[in-house]
């Protein structure tokens, strides 16, 4: 049985192992596939495993021994899974993977934020507490999260997993989620809808799907509902925000600061607008990255093809 991964760099740039993929057919991994090598690449493969390279009809239609795409991440948008479904094939993704990676990311970017540690650190390095005639200093306000109000913007998995670090930090949770489950409210964490907790939160966290419905959640309307000073956070989907209009809020000041760990186009184009915006951490989507967080992928996805292999297949997004 013949496997191939089009782009296995990014889950593997070598510090974690295929051999349990090897196992199981006969393994070609390759760092990139460009757009005029997917076809030649794809060729007798029955398994394909792929993260970023795009799978359309046309080329499904041109690969007749495939059985089984394996996404290498929770997002399929990438492969025409409805199209796969009409060929034959069956499509698999990585639903649960990096819950607690990405929840974690969220603090180091909020953290960040609250308090500059690079950035005063470095300050350290170059002198500026040596020369300076107090016994301290700090260049950026400092903002203490106990008693502060998060709203999140999406509540499965990852949400729920940040609202209990949240929590733990002393803040108050206001959820909105298009399904609640009200069993999870406590008298620190409530439902609400989206303008209740557009005008109640200090903090607010993305971490809904993108879908049409939530494809520019923030947007000029929306911010202006929002707190003077709020700070918005968004490791989910670039789209949910319209990046022009999070820049002018973050210039004229009516949002404090803003991390991104995901922005519309990826890599991030030179001219994205919040390149050009005031108090605004951009990361270069790495919230699920961890060493930990990729392990953990690369063991599902090796058990979806084993599932499917035993003819009782997991994680099937187009059953």
């Amino acid at each position: 049985m013949k496997i191939v991964v089009l782009d296995g760099y990014t889950l593997n740039p070598g510090d974690i192992s295929w051999q349990e993929l090897e196992r199981l057919g006969e393994l070609t991994v390759y760092d990139r596939t460009p757009e005029e090598k997917i076809l030649e690449r794809l060729q007798d493969a029955e398994i394909v495993f792929v993260n970023k390279v795009p799978l359309t009809k046309e080329t499904l239609s041109q690969a007749p021994a495939l059985k089984f795409i394996g996404v290498l991440a929770t997002g399929y948008n990438i492969v025409d899974a409805a199209a796969a479904k009409e060929l034959g094939i069956l499509v698999a993704n990585i639903p649960t993977y990096g819950t607690t990676a990405v929840a974690q990311f969220v603090f180091a970017l909020l953290l960040e934020i609250c308090h500059h540690v690079g950035e005063h650190s470095e300050e350290v390095k170059k002198g500026a507490w040596t020369n300076n005639i107090d016994w301290c200093f700090w260049n950026h306000p400092l903002i203490e999260l106990a008693g502060k109000t998060m709203g999140i913007i999406g509540f499965g998995r990852i949400g729920q997993q940040t609202a209990q670090i949240a929590q733990a930090l002393g803040m108050k949770i206001v959820a909105y989620d298009e399904y609640p489950n009200h069993a999870l409210e406590t008298d620190t964490l409530k439902y609400a809808t989206l303008d209740e907790l557009l005008g109640v939160s200090d903090v607010i966290s993305l971490h809904c799907p993108l879908f049409e419905s939530t494809k520019g959640i923030i947007n000029h309307h929306t911010i202006a509902k929002m707190k003077d000073g709020v700070i918005i956070i968004n490791t989910s989907r670039g789209p949910l925000i319209v990046e022009e209009d999070l820049r002018d809020a973050l210039n004229l000041g009516k949002v404090y600061a803003a991390a991104v760990d995901v922005v519309s186009t990826e890599p991030i184009k030179a001219n994205n607008p919040l390149l050009d915006a005031k108090n605004c951490i951009i990361t270069p989507h790495i919230a699920w990255a961890p060493t930990e967080s990729r392990t953990r992928l690369m063991d599902i996805a090796v058990n979806n093809l084993k599932a499917f292999l035993d003819g009782a297949p997991v994680n099937i997004v187009n059953p």
